[in-house]
């Protein structure tokens, strides 16, 4: 269940600057890659060792480490005519009415979810339902004594909004004071994150970066882990100017991405750490690695660039509206048992309405709803 927020697109946030492109499209790429790990999840009964595209929940951290280069460049340089309120009110217009959106989706889809995987649905009144709807549209997290399904998500209705709320905690963090911090000083809060993010890794007891989902201790250690290393060593890489410069940027950096993203689990059930170096190394130097070689992308136009592009647009609303499918899918898997291969056919409608709708809330929604806020809320500065 786990996976990002793919939230920031250049062309949205920074529309006087050059976009990158290139790393809007690989948020897309990513996203159709936690699509994918979702997917194939339900069948690995919760054995990570089974799990194809084993290692999609990384996803979640590449998200941040974008968002933060996307959020430097964007922002860096505009605090001495811009406010922290003003600033709120810009990544609230970005980001919430697509949260609002998987809320209701959620919500709508909810009653259809019922089954053994999810023991409670059942037994949940409506009123319950929609109240957490109604919190879910509100990004605030919910404690486990308000679980609805029986996996203690934070965002029962919509899972992966864990990471949209993380993904706010980093924004504030951000325009309160971090933004402050000179290239030294952010290196070292960088490398002590690093730290525990290693630490979690490596010596927690998974050996893995999986969790953050809920609102109790071990779940917050988790959700912080991932959170501050990724976000704030993309804001590093941006002011450092960090690019790589490679023919068909997209494709290099998406193959990488893709296979970073689809290798199996390491170590066994015997060797959890060995499984951790690999996402703390996915972390802390391929991500850096794609990143990169997507900011080094400086064409704003060709076959590749337009690919970039749509799949940049419809990243953050395939991400944040596709869960609720996927709970209904893991709920006929779950009563039905089916073979991998009964299940091609089914995986494949999902991950198309997933699209669908995606694109569509997108387009007649997202969109339309944040040039409206924007002209009514934002100051207009040059």
């Amino acid at each position: 269940m786990d996976t990002a927020a793919a939230a920031t697109s250049t062309t949205a946030i920074a529309p006087a600057k050059n976009h990158y492109l290139v790393l809007d499209g690989l948020r897309g790429v990513a996203s159709l890659m936690v699509v994918a790990f979702h997917l194939f999840e339900p069948f690995s009964q919760g054995d990570a060792t089974k799990q194809i595209i084993n290692h999609g929940y990384l996803a979640v951290d590449f998200f941040f480490m974008l968002s933060g280069f996307v959020i430097a460049y964007a922002y860096d340089d505009r605090w001495s005519r811009m406010s922290q309120w003003e600033f709120y009110k810009r990544r609230l217009i970005r980001l919430q009415p697509m949260v609002i959106m998987g809320s209701l989706i959620g919500a709508a889809l909810f009653y259809f979810q019922a089954g053994p995987a999810f023991p409670l649905i059942a037994g949940t009144p409506v009123w319950k339902m929609l109240l957490v709807m109604a919190l879910g549209c509100t990004l605030l997290p919910l404690p486990v004594s308000m679980d609805i399904r029986g996996w203690q998500e934070m965002h029962p209705l919509d899972g992966p909004a864990w990471s949209l709320f993380f993904e706010y905690i980093a924004n504030i963090l951000y325009a309160v004071g971090l933004r402050k911090l000179s290239k030294t000083a952010l290196s070292f809060f960088v490398f002590l994150a690093a730290l525990l993010l290693v630490q979690l890794a490596v010596f927690g007891d998974r050996g893995d970066l999986i969790g953050g989902w809920s609102l109790d201790a071990t779940q917050l250690h988790i959700g912080f882990a991932r959170l501050l290393f990724p976000f704030f060593a993309g804001i590093l890489l941006c002011r450092l100017g960090a690019r790589i410069q490679v023919k068909n940027a997209f494709a290099v950096a998406s193959l990488l991405l893709i296979v970073a993203l689809s290798l199996p689990r390491f170590g066994g059930t015997e060797h959890h750490w060995m499984n951790g170096v690999y996402d703390a190394l996915c972390v802390i130097v391929v991500f850096p690695m794609v990143v990169a070689i997507g900011a080094g992308e400086k064409r704003v136009d060709g076959f590749s660039i337009r690919i970039a592009r749509f799949f940049g647009d419809l990243s953050f609303p395939l991400y944040i509206t596709h869960y609720p499918l996927i709970y209904i899918y893991t709920g006929w898997i779950a009563r039905s048992n089916p073979t991998g291969a009964q299940g091609m056919v089914p995986a494949l409608l999902v991950a198309a309405t997933a699209i669908a709708i995606a694109y569509a809330s997108l387009k007649l929604y997202d969109e339309p709803v944040r040039r409206w806020l924007s002209k009514k809320l934002l100051q207009r500065t040059t």
